[in-house]
């Protein structure tokens, strides 16, 4: 049996404990904060609840293995899990919309062709294959093993580019960007760009940086669904938990880890307010950058400039609590696609101002726990902005100043919420960086093949002996289901007491 101190309670550390106390260990569990789930938070008020981080669960497969690897009870029994069907509708500046089916790839491509004509379809189509072909290149690399040592075939990025013709065979070929995929595999069409650029955008990645491979990320949508959690996502974070305590999981909270004790060249445990923990094996979920740029931990030979989060953006979110029931057939979720997509990517990357029409992702679950009675509604407003310190969301005015922004900006598309509009919290990437200890609290993207590896993350097996390290700024990179994924790979690590 070995001793483990986890540093965090997010959603990788209670992963990762739930399974490190499954395999033998006692394992204790540091929270700098006064309650467990990280990102997946709750705010509550007047009888309304909303999710403060991720609001929909892909594969949910992983979160079915942690419920059948920790303990006997399936995770439907643990949550109520239901897909979202339909998985998303999409309004377009033009004033088109197209209903996209869930997990059914046959039935986006007949949505596709009713709203932008025969042939698109089987253009769109095309591109998600070429997006399965990334995702059999990647799936155990990224996303099921450890980070190999030998990393450069992942430097290269699988999407298969057809082949160079004419004049352009002479010219040094350049890798593609998404921005490529569109302009080249869907014609340049705006409707199509603006749903394979929606994916990339939620997830932190600007079009013409991310890889042609980023393709694989609507592919896994479409082709294995969304899934919701009845009562909000954060029920999930609670079953998790729960297993925790029956695995006898020690849980800190309020106690912030000060370092990671090293000695004779190996984690030996964590120095926290209260004294010295000590350990045989230290798991951070801690954002790597933070836990390496605040000195709790020294990265043998790693430059400190290697976890600065220039140019990755954030989350704005705002919670809505409406007056009136929710209208007959509204759909889970809503994109309002942005009126301008090159000023929207300019503000991503930081060569123009913040964009007042982005694309926005409006979440209306149809869940009672979440509202006081019928008569109200609960709605969730998202978008991706500048991170802290490309903007300063602190400054007086600017934050409620960009929430009317986008509240006109869904209502010009015909959403109506403003009217009915009891109250609202808005919520910065500053907030993030507050709560979580995220850097300049910046999106936690997904590790992607490509650039001569300038997409992935760093491995879970850190340079200092002992010393594991786990959550979205790690190996295999951001989401909930990497976020589980990565509690899974290291637990595998580790082994059995």
């Amino acid at each position: 049996m070995a001793r483990i101190v986890i540093i965090g309670a997010g959603m990788s550390g209670l992963a990762a404990a739930s399974r490190l106390a499954t395999l033998g260990h006692r394992v204790t569990v540091c929270e700098a904060s006064g309650t467990y789930g990280g990102m997946v938070g709750r705010y509550e008020r007047d009888g309304f609840a909303f999710d403060t981080g991720p609001g929909l669960l892909p594969l949910p497969a992983v979160y079915r293995d942690l419920a059948l690897k920790t303990g006997k009870e399936p995770l439907e029994e643990l949550v109520e899990l239901a897909p979202v069907d339909p998985e998303s509708r999409h309004l377009f500046p033009d004033g088109t919309a197209v209903t996209l089916p869930n997990a059914s790839r046959g039935g986006v491509s007949q949505a596709l062709d009713a709203a932008f004509g025969a042939g698109s379809g089987a253009r769109w189509s095309e591109v998600m294959n070429h997006g399965r072909t990334v995702w059999e290149a990647t799936r155990r690399p990224l996303l099921e093993e450890p980070l190999p040592a030998d990393r450069a075939f992942l430097g290269t990025d699988p999407y298969p580019v057809p082949p160079a013709t004419g004049l352009a065979r002479l010219r040094r070929p350049r890798p593609w960007t998404l921005r490529d995929v569109a302009a080249r595999e869907l014609g340049g069409h705006p409707g199509l760009t603006a749903l394979l650029s929606e994916a990339a955008i939620r997830y932190g990645f600007a079009p013409g940086q991310a890889p042609a491979g980023a393709t694989v990320l609507p592919y896994m949508e479409q082709s294995f669904g969304v899934w919701y959690v009845r009562g909000g996502l954060r029920a999930l974070a609670q079953a998790v938990h729960r297993r925790c305590e029956l695995r006898k999981v020690e849980f800190r909270f309020d106690t912030p880890v000060t370092r990671v004790v090293v000695e004779d060249g190996r984690a030996r445990g964590v120095e926290t307010a209260d004294g010295r923990i000590e350990a045989d094996l230290v798991v951070s979920a801690m954002d790597a950058g933070a836990l390496h740029r605040h000195g709790l931990a020294e990265w043998p030979g790693l430059p400190p400039e290697r976890w600065e989060p220039h140019g990755v953006p954030g989350r704005f979110t705002v919670l809505l609590a409406l007056r009136g029931p929710r209208p007959a057939g509204t759909v889970h979720r809503t994109v309002v696609h942005a009126a301008d997509p090159a000023a929207e990517e300019a503000a991503l990357t930081g060569s123009a101002p913040l964009c007042e029409r982005p694309t926005v992702q409006v979440l209306r679950p149809d869940d009672p726990a979440l509202r006081p009675d019928d008569a109200h509604e609960s709605v969730v407003l998202t978008a991706t902005v500048p991170a802290q310190g490309d903007v300063d969301w602190t400054a007086p005015g600017v934050a409620d100043h960009y929430a009317d922004r986008l509240l006109a900006h869904v209502d010009a598309a015909g959403l109506g919420l403003r009217d009915r509009l009891l109250w609202r919290v808005v919520r910065t990437p500053e907030d993030t960086r507050r709560e979580t200890g995220a850097l300049a609290g910046a999106l936690a993207r997904p590790a992607l093949a490509g650039t001569s590896g300038a997409w992935l993350k760093p491995a879970n097996e850190s340079p200092v002996p002992g010393l594991y390290l786990i959550g979205g700024n790690t190996h295999p990179g951001g989401g909930l289901s990497r976020a589980g994924m990565s509690a899974c790979i290291t637990a595998n690590l580790i082994g059995p007491a």
